[in-house]
């Protein structure tokens, strides 16, 4: 069973750096604790509606998006959230490899939100 799980399920989807959160384990979450939450959409889709107390990195501009990962602090857990869960699933394992400890990305994104 753990063979079909690592290649279908959870363990696939989740390490030491990075955790995948349901949109109420998000939401209590970034409620109960003053975090780091980035949402890694388009700013056009960004004014359309996002979180409160979000920063707008923008994945496709890659050099807007590491110089504002470069402000934040890799030993603080960030919060990251896209349109549906691909751009931020891609961020939080570049965000690994930049050597931020921990991740938490929102499963199925905003529009599961």
């Amino acid at each position: 069973m753990s063979l079909l799980s690592t290649i279908f399920g959870t363990s696939s989807q989740q390490d030491d750096n990075i955790q995948l959160l349901s949109a109420e384990e998000f939401k209590t979450a970034i409620n109960s604790n003053k975090v780091q939450l980035i949402d890694v959409r388009t700013p056009r889709e960004f004014k359309q509606g996002a979180m409160q107390n979000a920063v707008n990195l923008d994945f496709f501009n890659q050099q807007q998006f590491r110089a504002g990962l470069e402000k934040l602090d890799k030993c603080e857990p960030v919060y990251v959230y896209c349109h549906s869960g691909g751009r931020s699933r891609n961020a939080a394992s570049m965000m690994k490899k930049m050597g931020f400890e921990k991740t938490y990305d929102l499963k199925g994104g905003f529009s599961n939100y």
